[in-house]
């Protein structure tokens, strides 16, 4: 892709990331053409309440039955998300979203309650559209927009 933060972790980080068990990266391959579609990586992640974002706090909260409420909820991180050039503007990134909406929501091994992404506020839009939502009002230290989806939503949807 156009984001040299994005190819450099591709080339430089991933297997360190995943040697390290931090992070397991995937790659979607055009094998027709020998090119790299679009890759992701994915993490554990936690939601924490912030008593500065009360309002945010309480919405997520309405989200979880009452006995159920904690002060932390489990979550798994999109860490990176990159569509190639080549590839851009043709549904794969909401794909994988998709799919990654499917494995935690019918497929996963632990329990996981959102998808959490730090976006770069230009790809804000492209989330907001794939239903999610900010986590923060606040722009965090590396200019990213904390955003989260409920993966609840996504069950009882695909189960409708």
């Amino acid at each position: 892709c156009e984001d040299r933060d994005l190819n450099g972790f591709l080339m430089d980080d991933a297997k360190k990331y995943l040697v390290d068990l931090m992070a397991v990266t995937y790659l979607i391959e055009d094998r027709k053409q020998g090119k790299t579609v679009a890759y992701y990586s994915l993490l554990n992640d936690k939601i924490t309440y912030d008593p500065q974002d009360r309002s945010i706090w309480n919405k997520l909260n309405r989200l979880i039955s009452n006995p159920k409420r904690r002060k932390h909820y489990p979550a798994v991180k999109i860490g990176r998300l990159a569509v190639s050039e080549d590839y851009r503007h043709i549904g794969i990134g909401r794909h994988i979203l998709d799919l990654i909406k499917h494995l935690y929501a019918h497929d996963s091994r632990a329990g996981c309650r959102f998808i959490t992404v730090d976006a770069y506020p230009e790809a804000v839009p492209f989330y907001a559209k794939c239903g999610f939502e900010r986590l923060s009002g606040k722009e965090q230290i590396n200019r990213t927009v904390p955003l989260f989806y409920d993966i609840k939503r996504f069950a009882d949807e695909s189960n409708d």
